[in-house]
């Protein structure tokens, strides 16, 4: 999704409404674990919701990755589920060196198709370098978070 498209889709909507899809197995309705995928059934549930107020969908990676196979194959039902037009963000907060970097990059916007992802930038600008080179393709850059330890590491 190019930059227009998202400032579209925010004026059309009236929003800047961003559902998080940051779904923890435990605290899912207790319904829906006897689903094959209910990280999934979850997920489509508050798409099924969610899909015509909002204009962004962020995954918190975090919570499928854990969960090994499983919780990948989750995440690509999510992000096949969301409805073409909206916007998505792989919550990831990725940034290493070189081609590891290349490879993150690849994961999210080629097998994964995600429009953006999130990336730390504390390895400096090769960390960041190979998230830009991927046509209407978004990196949004970690500059400061809110929570109580942020301040931990500052100068």
């Amino acid at each position: 999704m190019n930059r227009q498209e998202l400032v579209n889709l925010i004026r059309e909507r009236k929003s800047y409404l961003c559902v998080g899809l940051d779904t923890d197995i435990h605290k899912i309705p207790k319904h829906l674990l006897s689903h094959p995928d209910p990280i999934f059934a979850f997920n489509k549930a508050i798409i099924d919701a969610t899909k015509d107020l909002c204009v962004s969908y962020k995954i918190n990676t975090a919570f499928y990755e854990c969960r090994g196979i499983r919780g990948w194959e989750s995440l690509q039902r999510t992000v096949e589920y969301i409805p073409k037009g909206i916007f998505t963000i792989a919550d990831a907060k990725r940034g290493d060196i070189g081609n590891t970097s290349s490879y993150y990059a690849k994961t999210f916007f080629d097998t994964y198709q995600f429009d953006s992802v999130t990336v730390a930038p504390y390895m400096g600008r090769d960390s960041v370098t190979p998230f830009l080179g991927f046509s209407e393709k978004w990196a949004i850059v970690l500059g400061l978070t809110s929570n109580e330890g942020s301040g931990t590491f500052s100068s």
